[in-house]
């Protein structure tokens, strides 16, 4: 993407999804002029503007909240930005993962469409995928150029904080670390060449010694 594509509006201001590159989830909407944009793309972490301050802001200059840029997107009218990045901490003022956590009304999904098996199955499959190609501007590709030493790091990361949610009264937190933990654990086994049928076969080897022993 080049800055001279991109179609701010009369205030000089384009609209910026902010996206989680690993789970995908939108975590902020903010905005964004040509010098903020210019910040972003050269020092690889989310600058905004203030609308209501009329200056520009630095994510996490205070909080520590900061956003390692992984990619950033233009839509196909070139009038509005996504940008995905590696969120340390909340993006959310309040202290939220997102600042989309205000529900306004909850829908009852009719059909899962997959079981956890087959959910991971697929995760798996994606990952090595990613492995085998090394695609640019992937946040999985980053983590298999950078080593098995930056993988071991997220899962220690993932699992400690996995562990402070679960201290958390809600369970959201805790199920969303607990996805961020089951990503890089799935990539670690990719790295380190462990296969889904592997896991499998020990858990069913555990359960078969369990049954006998009757624990």
């Amino acid at each position: 993407m080049k800055i001279e594509e991109v179609k701010f509006d009369e205030r000089g201001l384009v609209p910026a999804v902010v996206q989680d590159a690993r789970t995908k989830e939108i975590l902020t909407l903010a905005y964004m002029n040509r010098e903020s944009l210019e910040k972003t793309l050269a020092e690889r972490e989310t600058w905004f503007w203030s609308r209501s301050r009329g200056e520009l802001w630095h994510k996490g200059a205070t909080s520590g909240n900061t956003q390692h840029i992984v990619e950033i997107k233009l839509d196909c009218d070139s009038d509005a930005v996504v940008v995905l990045v590696e969120p340390k901490g909340a993006a959310c003022h309040t202290g939220a993962r997102t600042c989309f956590h205000n529900e306004i009304d909850r829908f009852e999904k009719e059909e899962i469409e997959d079981n956890l098996g087959e959910t991971l199955e697929k995760l798996y499959t994606v990952i090595a995928s990613r492995k085998r190609e090394m695609p640019e501007n992937s946040y999985t590709t980053y983590l298999f150029e950078k080593g098995l030493d930056k993988i071991l790091k997220k899962v220690g990361e993932e699992s400690a904080e996995t562990i402070i949610a679960a201290k958390n009264e809600d369970f959201q937190p805790l199920v969303e670390e607990s996805v961020d933990l089951i990503y890089h654990l799935v990539v670690l086994f990719v790295e380190r060449g462990v296969t889904l049928e592997m896991v499998q076969r020990e858990l069913e080897n555990r359960k078969n010694t369990s049954l006998k022993s009757g624990v």
